[in-house]
């Protein structure tokens, strides 16, 4: 009995021991991220090569950090070191080189270095040149939610508002009328026009302010050079457009959950302050992917309520010139509460406030069954029917050759085909090593592009 409670009491204080490591591991804001999720951060494979050169102590002076940035000066080509400083709170990057890139290779390469060797890093008072940076940036988060908090003149925003539903009206018409011409001519010919058929009335929804009409014309434009099945296809993609051209001739007898789906899938953008449906959860930062569309990039990063098991969407868009959000890395677990738009089917929202900082999450939700996983899309398409792409979470799956591509097979041998531009199929089964893994990604109703992977503990972002 005395060697029973002899061995308790040890087990105890080694316990109390570890607990006490993680709190002071927590209040020093030692970074345990993974290499591979910092340079995910990388604008290019260049960056984050060079960034890996950088993350040396003999590469640096004057480490410092506290609570809110960590900070250091690298000599470069100049006379003067470049000040390097980043923002901890929202993973945020400052650096005084002349590079356009962001972030660059020495933000790239302090962060590395803080995560592996973080008592390299003195907790001394911030310089002035920190301090400004932080205080800047303070300033502009508190003006940001007072101009979202201010009104603006009522009668010069109703006047805005009328002007552009008279302009969206006017190219839904004309739209339609398209639409009604395209299919009564017939599809058969559709391969032998160039873009521009497709181009010029795209150009028409544009200067009608229905951006999202002109974004999946775009996108179908594409579709009679896609092979065998191409009518279907283009038909479903047709149909799903004439039903959104219908709902907003019809909108006023419509719900109002269902009036935002089509405004947002129209064009109308989301302003902060209506994203009022708040949840608070501890949210799996699952993937991102980023797409160019014409001078913008959108920037989309997925996550996943650890407790709700809730999916959200955070969407951003920048010009080719501006930084895209580098606050949210995938792999890692926040606990804060997000807000969500209106919707039928809600899935986009924003971060409204940060409890703490992410840590990295040590194991992914998913799907057993890919027919589970489908019909949970089925469902939210009958809810929201302009959904462009879907969440799904697929637990226990092998990836495998299937014809000239990639899929993945569940354990009920169905099989889930992944999409043709996936370039990193040989990596993913590499990580699977022919075992079932964790594999999530989004789906647009013909194929499946994962984002990332997880397996033994390890995790995997393929964009």
């Amino acid at each position: 009995m005395e060697q029973q409670l002899r061995e308790r009491e040890q087990w105890l204080a080694t316990t109390l021991k570890s607990i006490g490591d993680a709190v002071i591991t927590t209040t020093n804001m030692a970074i345990t991220w993974t290499p591979e999720q910092i340079l995910a951060l990388a604008p290019d494979a260049k960056s984050a090569q060079n960034g890996q050169g950088l993350a040396r102590l003999s590469k640096w002076q004057g480490l410092g950090r506290n609570q809110e940035a960590v900070w250091g000066e690298c000599q470069g080509s100049g006379s003067n070191p470049y000040q390097t400083q980043i923002d901890l709170g929202e993973t945020a990057f400052k650096c005084s080189c002349p590079s356009r890139k962001f972030p660059c290779k020495h933000g790239l390469g302090l962060l590395l270095l803080f995560a592996n060797q973080p008592d390299s890093f003195n907790p001394n008072q911030s310089p002035d040149w920190v301090n400004d940076w932080i205080n800047t940036r303070r300033q502009k988060q508190a003006k940001k939610v007072e101009k979202s908090e201010t009104v603006a003149n009522p009668v010069a925003k109703a006047k805005r508002a009328a002007k552009r539903e008279e302009n969206v009206t006017a190219g839904v018409q004309e739209l339609d009328r398209w639409l009604r011409d395209l299919v009564r001519q017939g599809l058969a010919n559709l391969p032998e026009k160039d873009y521009s058929f497709w181009d010029t009335v795209a150009a028409r929804m544009i200067d009608a302010q229905a951006p999202g009409l002109a974004r999946q014309l775009q996108e179908m434009s594409g579709i009679p050079y896609t092979g065998v099945g191409w009518q279907e296809r283009l038909l479903q993609r047709l149909g799903r457009l004439y039903l959104l051209l219908q709902g907003f001739i019809r909108l006023e007898t419509l719900p109002p959950d269902i009036q935002a789906d089509i405004r947002t899938a129209i064009g109308w953008g989301h302003k902060v302050e209506t994203a009022t449906s708040m949840i608070r959860d501890r949210w799996l930062i699952l993937g991102q992917c980023i797409e160019d569309q014409d001078n913008l990039r959108a920037q989309r990063i997925w996550l996943q309520g650890q407790q709700t098991h809730r999916f959200a969407l955070i969407l951003t868009f920048a010009h080719h010139t501006q930084p895209l959000d580098t606050s949210l890395i995938a792999g890692t677990l926040l606990d804060a509460d997000l807000g969500f738009f209106a919707s039928a089917y809600p899935l986009r929202a924003i971060v409204k406030t940060r409890h703490a900082p992410a840590i990295p999450f040590t194991q992914m939700q998913g799907e057993n069954a890919i027919a589970t996983a489908l019909t949970q899309y089925t469902n939210a398409l009958a809810c929201q029917p302009w959904l462009d792409q879907f969440p799904l979470s697929l637990q226990g799956v092998i990836p495998q050759k299937y014809n000239q591509g990639w899929a993945l097979r569940d354990c009920a041998n169905q099989v889930l085909r992944l999409a043709p531009n996936f370039t990193e199929g040989w990596q993913l089964f590499a990580l699977s090593g022919g075992h079932p893994i964790t594999v999530f990604g989004a789906w647009n109703g013909d194929d499946f592009f994962p984002l990332s992977a997880f397996s033994q503990d390890q995790f995997i972002a393929f964009r």
